[in-house]
């Protein structure tokens, strides 16, 4: 697929690995939708894009509400006429031994991590349908959608799901050209995984990295953009993670 005019959302797409991909689609020429919670950090990044001359608008989305998704998609629709790729990136995560987990937190992760794949597939899909000219839905898994980690119960069981969702949703839409992949990173550096947040316990996540470092957020993008101008891959998740689970 050729990005120049092609149009995304990208959720989560504030900071991290959303933004590092949205201004990888700017590059390819795509119009890029940063959908967030955040607003005030989303309508700076808007206008720091903007002043780049990227395509880009910002709109509040909370992925864990299907009406709030649904408005995002028809926003998208509205102004730029269709739904070309969409990523569902946004996520959160809690620490803590499951014992001691409140069925809030536990829902919590679950409604942004897994049922923001959902609304965020559904909706994206049924204007793929409607245009008739397919395009790509991919999902933010994570290594530990693939390996357990001890206090990590509701992220474990989210990102596993997303994995299975991503195969599933590509088998049911393939005949429509509609790819569907899942990129799943180590930990990658980020405002709140860095040394100077983390102290000795970010030397600890270095040290699951065979290759001696945590991923940067540019690296996932990378992935994501190959993922999705490759027009021969589908149902697959790829693995962006230092070889953390190479052990």
């Amino acid at each position: 697929m050729n990005l120049a005019g092609k149009v995304a959302i990208v959720t989560g797409g504030v900071s991290g690995i959303g933004l590092a991909t949205a201004k990888a689609f700017l590059l390819k020429g795509a119009k890029v939708i940063i959908a967030d919670f955040n607003e005030e950090g989303g309508q700076q990044v808007e206008q720091q894009l903007k002043q780049d001359n990227g395509d880009v608008t910002f709109v509040k989305v909370d992925v864990a509400s299907e009406a709030s998704v649904e408005k995002l998609v028809a926003t998208t629709v509205k102004q730029y006429g269709r739904v070309d790729i969409m990523v569902n990136n946004a996520g959160v995560g809690v620490l803590g031994v499951t014992h001691e987990l409140t069925y809030e937190d536990y829902h919590k992760v679950i409604s942004v991590n897994q049922d923001g794949v959902f609304f965020g597939s559904k909706h994206a899909i049924k204007n793929m349908l409607e245009h008739g000219d397919g395009g790509v839905i991919i999902n933010t898994s994570s290594v530990l959608g693939s390996v357990g980690e001890g206090g990590a119960f509701a992220y474990n069981a989210s990102k596993g799901a997303v994995n299975l969702m991503t195969k599933s949703l590509a088998l049911q839409y393939a005949e429509h050209k509609i790819r569907v992949n899942a990129v799943a990173p180590g930990y990658v550096e980020s405002g709140m995984v860095s040394k100077e947040a983390l102290g000795d316990f970010y030397d600890a996540l270095v040290d699951k990295h065979p290759i001696g470092r945590l991923g940067q957020p540019e690296e996932i993008a990378h992935a994501i953009v190959f993922l999705v101008e490759n027009e021969f891959v589908t149902g697959s998740t790829l693995m962006i993670d230092g070889g953390y689970t190479t052990q």
